[in-house]
């Protein structure tokens, strides 16, 4: 067999599972989208339905959102854990990794466990104030959920983009008089730069396409996934809710391409 022959051969896999899984999915999702009463203008009514407008504003500001918040929680104690030794340490670096054995609902059922009607918030709020404080179904719960799932997938990135900094770069800066927030502003953040930006990425991706526990908690807000979900099933409106799917799509994909771009490298999503 000539190397050529090999090569194709080799490529025969992927080719097949790229059609299969991939490019036939898709293009029948796309078609499905414009088979609407609307044809290809049903597209454009995610931007122009009011509701839908604010149903994909919503998920977009909140995974915004979600993804500075966590991208500051995590470059804190990524940078801490990586660069200290101390009893415990294992340990807690498996807490805060944990998170990533539990699916969707179950993040969404501790949440509620938390800040729900029955949860501990609650309780000790109305033996203090008499009175519940209870916000786990709505953007609050769901931004507290989506950061809870979403800091350990960041955090692993960022510690190991901290494990590979140049120390002499941070002795030099010191050297010539830097102090340690200049080291830290002028050096160590800048050479964190492609990491905050595919692990960002990844935050926010996952964030755009969550389902389990937006299912779980989203009862006073909408977000893309859940409305998806309930034109599918309840309203049994295939065209929206396809092209409410390419529309999630065609924006997560752009912040992936445009974190590519930016980061030099390869970024993909963590579901």
């Amino acid at each position: 067999m000539s190397h050529r022959s090999f090569v194709w051969f080799c490529l025969l896999p992927l080719a097949v599972v790229t059609a299969a899984f991939f490019l036939l999915p898709m293009a029948r999702l796309v078609v499905v989208g414009a088979e609407g009463p609307q044809g290809m203008a049903g597209y454009l009514a995610i931007l122009t339905e009011p509701r839908y407008r604010a149903t994909l504003i919503n998920t977009v500001v909140l995974s915004a959102a979600t993804t500075i918040v966590t991208l500051v929680v995590a470059t804190i104690a990524g940078m801490f854990l990586q660069r200290h030794r101390f009893l415990g340490r294992t340990v807690l670096i498996a807490m805060l990794t944990f998170p990533l054995a539990f699916p969707g609902v179950v993040v969404g059922f501790m949440i509620i466990l938390l800040a729900g009607r029955q949860g501990l918030i609650g309780d000790l709020s109305g033996r203090m104030f008499g009175e519940k404080i209870v916000f786990a179904y709505s953007i609050y719960g769901l931004f507290l959920g989506y950061l809870y799932f979403s800091i350990p997938r960041v955090i692993l990135t960022i510690m190991a983009a901290v494990q590979k900094l140049d120390a002499g770069l941070e002795e030099a800066a010191r050297s010539l008089g830097a102090g340690p927030w200049a080291v830290q502003r002028d050096v160590v953040l800048p050479a964190l730069g492609p990491a905050f930006v595919a692990s960002g990425a990844i935050a926010f991706a996952t964030a755009m396409g969550a389902f389990g526990t937006a299912f779980t908690l989203a009862t006073n807000i909408d977000v893309l996934p859940m409305l998806i979900y309930t034109e599918f099933t309840l309203a049994a409106n295939f065209a929206t809710s396809a092209a409410l799917s390419i529309g999630l799509g065609v924006i997560t994909w752009a912040i992936l391409a445009l974190a590519r771009s930016f980061s030099g490298g390869a970024v993909a999503a963590a579901g």
